[in-house]
């Protein structure tokens, strides 16, 4: 344990260098470019956007702790296996629409996921979750369908087409990738406390603990998300990114680029699209409502505290691919 602690207060420092660095190498391209009291309100902006993302995303990953406890000491390898399918396709269908059901952010998610896999559910299931969990939950579709002034059409499309990706990024995780891809640190850290013949006091205790360490390892990684997503919505032009997408190709990979950026809770996100859709294009919101909600900046850095980076970085291109070529081969369709 101390040597898992000692490893993860190395990241955390080793990321607190990067980010200081980061803010010294541009600090005189923002003087230079700007006056001291520009200056002094974007820090304000960047502050104010940093702890409104944190306020969004904290109590969502407090249930998401807690829910991973409670699967930590609860839920044995037993009753998952019993649960799972044999079939690859079964399972993450099964997957797909367990998470469809479940209300969950993307940020209470990445625990939930871990602790799944932990207890033997495939990685090609619990990533089939994780998608569609944050996409399609019962809250998510109310959402949207009010924020697009009660209309079903975008909240159907968001549920069929979100569905739909899913499965088929998370077959491709079937067949591409075996085992639960965790970073060597979290592997030695995942071994199962024997708790079923304790008192049920007991087993609380220990689901209350586990939520706590968990809240601590994935709290790091959601402030360092939150804070680079805050530093590139004060210093990059939103609005220079807008006019970039004049067309179908370059609309699509700009709102894919603004969810992404903007690191938007899911349950709100359908707001911003609808305010947006005046200038985008029906296929262009769907990029923005699908892709954000799947992954985004914030979300990046929680898995790359649980994943190896190689299965993260692929993992963002295959959301991004199939998001994207279905979205492009649909629109006149849509």
């Amino acid at each position: 344990m101390e040597k898992n602690a000692f490893m993860s207060k190395g990241l955390l420092i080793t990321w607190g260098i990067f980010i200081l660095l980061l803010l010294f190498l541009i600090s005189p391209i923002v003087n230079h470019l700007t006056s001291f009291s520009t200056t002094t309100a974007s820090l304000l902006n960047l502050n104010t956007i940093f702890l409104s993302i944190l306020i969004e995303a904290l109590p969502f990953v407090l249930i998401g702790v807690l829910i991973a406890g409670f699967i930590s000491i609860f839920l044995t390898e037993e009753h998952i296996q019993r649960w799972i399918p044999k079939s690859k396709w079964l399972s993450v269908l099964m997957g797909c629409v367990v998470g469809a059901l479940f209300p969950a952010c993307e940020c209470g998610i990445v625990p939930i996921v871990r602790r799944l896999i932990t207890k033997g559910v495939p990685i090609h299931a619990a990533i089939g979750f994780m998608l569609t969990g944050p996409l399609i939950n019962p809250i998510v579709i109310i959402s949207t369908y009010m924020a697009f002034g009660n209309d079903m059409k975008i909240a159907g499309l968001r549920m069929i087409l979100g569905f739909a990706i899913a499965m088929v990024i998370a077959l491709i995780i079937s067949i591409l990738f075996k085992g639960n891809q965790f970073k060597k640190e979290i592997l030695h850290d995942n071994n199962a406390i024997k708790t079923d013949k304790e008192p049920f006091l007991k087993k609380l205790n220990n689901m209350l603990k586990h939520a706590v360490d968990e809240f601590f390892d994935m709290g790091k990684y959601l402030i360092i998300g939150a804070f680079l997503a805050a530093f590139v919505q004060t210093y990059m032009s939103t609005k220079a990114l807008v006019s970039i997408g004049n067309d179908l190709s370059s609309s699509l990979l700009v709102m894919m680029g603004l969810a992404f950026i903007l690191s938007l809770c899911s349950e709100a996100d359908a707001f911003i699209g609808a305010s947006l859709s005046s200038i985008f294009s029906t296929p262009a919101i769907l990029s923005f409502l699908i892709f954000g909600p799947m992954i985004d900046l914030k979300n990046t850095m929680m898995l790359l505290g649980v994943f190896r980076v190689k299965f993260v970085i692929w993992l963002f291109i295959f959301i991004a691919s199939v998001v994207y070529f279905s979205l492009f081969v649909l629109a006149n369709y849509i």
